[in-house]
Order: structure tokens, then sequence, then C-alpha cells
């Protein structure tokens, strides 16, 4: 299970380990919820409708379409939709959570429809809810497969996500993805999946402030980080693995080609990581179009998206073949567009110069789930490595810890855990049947005695159990 958040794993699972017991707190939390997300979204993505080619101006042109919004208050708790506080056409409430996630969903909704005619999430005008003051201090921002959900900030490392107009474009993209072509939350169809709501997060933001290609940061984020923080946003799309260098946040891991890219078994095979590198191949095209990125490239990028071409399990060279061959569709073979485009998949290594696939070979291995032999109870002096992924920010954050310097209670409750094959059935039961839901959390768990290695999404995971890895992280 997994879910979308805009925080990705690795910065969470690093602020996990804060010397900071507030800010390791509420990364755990957030990272707890993720996971159950991306399983929630996979779920979506699994059932929704076929794309369809029909404008949506076309089937509405009896009625005036516009965003239908309401916001609710959660106040603090981990709860949705909470107390509606402001609903569409009505006033501001002078609570800049609700009035700044209130005027992103308009912002995103206008953007759609202004550029691609394109209704709403679903295209047919889903009505947009928002639910903001979720949990206390929570550090993530996620679409759950049919609302938005924003967290505060802890206060120390983020700020509220409602701040950034561009988190609030990028998850609602999630939702668009989920109506259209479904990318799979696992690999490098999960890396498109966060890589394309970068993409357009980007160009809501560039297109509400009115930002040529050459104008626009190019940043995803940029005003979630608070001001101790060495970083200047969560990604740049741009520059891959530029965007921070904190003791706390560790240092952007995005690779800028594939050269960098990595296979893992963590954030669902690195979607948050790897995502760097489409989203420089757009940021590229669009830079040597120059103009507005929302009239040149972006709707080559739409096109392909919501078009008949792209599977679930759409891979990165096939994702360029078919945006190289979209823009040369919509502009012409020798189109700017189509050359800028080509060039830039062949810049960051997914295409080769003759236009084919490249033979890049991914670095890493992912590993197989294992698990202990059922009645193997470990010794205190038993080390575990626990490591959390996923959320928004992509920020990982890890324990390696002897069970024995745990309190008494969580000791016994590892020694029971990873004496009985619970782990490895719940694993199991997630790789045969668990939908994925973007920006959500996973735990993954390496033990040497007992043997196990497993990763499993937050929603997977019973609550007693997650509250145990939670403990841990944090003790």
């Amino acid at each position: 299970m997994t879910y979308c958040s805009i925080v990705p794993p690795y910065i969470l699972q690093a602020l996990s380990g804060s010397d900071d017991p507030h800010v390791a707190d509420r990364a755990r939390t957030s990272l707890r919820d993720a996971q159950e997300l991306v399983r929630r979204r996979h779920m979506m993505t699994t059932t929704a409708p076929a794309p369809s080619s029909t404008s949506t101006r076309e089937q509405d042109a009896s009625s005036t379409p516009g965003p239908q919004r309401t916001i609710g208050d959660a106040k603090n708790e981990q709860t949705t939709p909470g107390t509606t506080v402001r609903t569409e056409g009505g006033e501001a409430t002078g609570d800049p959570a609700a009035d700044e996630a209130y005027d992103g969903l308009g912002d995103t909704w206008t953007m759609y429809w202004d550029v691609f005619s394109r209704n709403s999430v679903d295209g047919k005008g889903l009505p947009l809810v928002a639910t903001v003051h979720y949990g206390r201090d929570y550090d993530n921002a996620f679409w759950d497969g049919s609302q938005m959900v924003f967290g505060d900030g802890d206060g120390t490392i983020f700020g509220r996500f409602t701040k950034s107009i561009d988190v609030i474009g990028h998850e609602l993209t999630h939702g668009v993805t989920q109506y259209t072509a479904g990318l799979n939350y696992q690999g490098q169809s999960g890396a498109l999946n966060e890589s394309v709501s970068d993409v357009f997060g980007s160009l809501v933001k560039q297109h509400t402030l009115g930002q040529s290609a050459d104008q626009a940061d190019w940043l995803i984020g940029a005003d979630l980080l608070l001001p101790s923080v060495h970083g200047r946003a969560l990604r740049d799309m741009l520059h891959p693995g530029t965007a921070y260098d904190d003791p706390q946040l560790g240092k952007d891991p995005q690779p800028a080609d594939m050269s960098g890219y990595v296979d893992t078994s963590d954030d669902n095979g690195g979607v948050h990581t790897n995502s760097g590198i489409p989203n420089r191949a757009f940021a590229l095209a669009a830079t040597q179009v120059g103009g507005n990125a929302w009239e040149t490239v972006g709707p080559v990028w739409y096109a392909v998206l919501t078009g008949d071409g792209i599977r679930a399990d759409c891979d990165f060279a096939t994702f360029a073949d078919l945006t190289v061959a979209a823009a040369e569709k919509l502009r012409g073979s020798s189109s700017a567009e189509a050359t800028a485009v080509r060039q830039a998949w062949q810049t960051v290594g997914v295409l080769s110069g003759d236009g084919s696939g490249t033979d890049a070979s991914p670095v890493g291995e992912t590993q197989t789930p294992s698990g202990p032999a059922h009645g193997d109870v470990p010794a205190g002096d038993a080390r575990i490595l626990l490591r959390r992924t996923g959320g928004v920010a992509g920020i990982a954050k890890e324990r390696h810890v002897r069970l024995a310097d745990l309190p008494d209670d969580d000791t016994s409750a590892w020694q029971t855990l990873l004496s009985s094959p619970t782990l490895t059935e719940l694993a199991a039961d997630k790789a045969a049947s668990t939908p994925t839901v973007p920006d959500s959390f996973c735990y993954s768990l390496e033990c040497e005695r007992p043997r196990l290695h497993l990763t499993l999404q937050e929603k997977a995971i019973p609550q007693h159990i997650q509250g145990l890895f939670e403990r841990t992280l944090d003790a």
C-alpha cells in the first residue's frame, strides 16, 4: 500500500532520525500515513475509467463549467473531510491554510480548463474537496483517491503544505493520472507518475504567475522549507540533485540522467528519486523551445497522458517515444517542439542518438522478501535495520538498533513479532494484491538473526505493529 504525498519518503526517513523529537515524531507519522495512500491510489488507478477523447467543452456546451470547491478543517485530527469552512463562491475565511487551499484548487482547475479543456481531475466536473489542518504538525500533503489532504508541517523543517501552489497542482494531477493513464506506482511507471505530477504542478504555477519557461524557477515545494533548512525546494526539475543539502534532510538524491538511475526496493522502487530524469527532460525541452511551457511542450505531455498509446506499466523509453511522436503529430516532425523533446530525452540518456531506447542499466539490486522460520526467537543482541520511505518529500528515515537497547516492552514485542510469520505474511499479501497510492509511506525491515528482509506499505500494517515501528524509529 502506498499513497501519493508531496514529501518524498527519503526526506521523511531522514527526518525520522532527527535529534529533535518533535521533528522525528511528525516525520514518522507522515511516513505511516503515506503508505495507506499509495495503496488506495493504486486501487483507484486499477478501476479508473478509460480516458475520453471528447473535450469537456463539447460535453458541457449547455452549461458553464467551473470549479466546485469545498474546504474542510480536520482541527488537527487525522480525519477527512472535516468541518466545512468554505464552499464555492464563499468569502475568505481568514485562515491562511483554508484560503490557500481554496485558491490553489481553483488555480489548478483553471489551468486544466483554459489550456486543455479539462473540467476537473476526472474531466467531468468532479467536485474538488480539500481538508486542511490534518493531524498535528503533519509533514505531508496528498491526494487520497478522492480528495486533497494538507498538513500544517512540523514548524521546524516544513511550514504548512498549502503554501506551494505547485504542490497543490502536483497532488491534483495524481487524480488526473488516476482517471487517465493509471500509471502503476512502482518502478519506472511510478517515477513517471511522480514526474507527470511535478510537470503539471509546475505548469499550474507558471500559468497562474504568467511565467515563461525561461522565467520559471522549475522548483517543486519551494515554499515548504523553513529558513533553517539548507535548501531551495523539495526538487529542482531543471537541475535534479541540487534542491537541498541539509544536515537533517540529507542531500537531494535525484539523478539527472540514466547513469544515476537507482534500482531499489525503497519508495516503491525509487519513484521520488528517479522521477528526476523525466522531470529534467521536460524542463530541458520547455526551456529550449521557450515561450509558455503550457502552450509548447505541456500539450505534448498531456496528449500522451490522456492518449490511447500509454499503458499503466509504461517505462521511460516508451514514454519518451510517445512524447516524440506526439510532438511530431501536434507540431510537425521538424518543429521546435519535436526537436527539443527528442534532444531532451537523449540528454538524459533515455533515448540514444538515433532515437531508440538506450541500454542504460539501473544500478543496485532489488531484494526478494525473506522471512524467519516460525518460532525462531531472536536474542536481545539481535539487530534490526528499519527504514521508512515515501511521502511527497521523499525523505527517508532509518534506525539501526539492537533489540536489547529498546524499552523492555518493545524488545519483547519485537522478539514476538520476529519469531512469527506475521511480517512475511503481510508482505506476501501486499505483493499479491495490495494497490499503491502515490506519495504514501513504506517501511523496510532487515534482520540477520533471524534472517529477514521485506518491505511493507503503511496501510498493510496493523496499528499496533505500526506503533512499534514508529516508536523504534523515534527511540
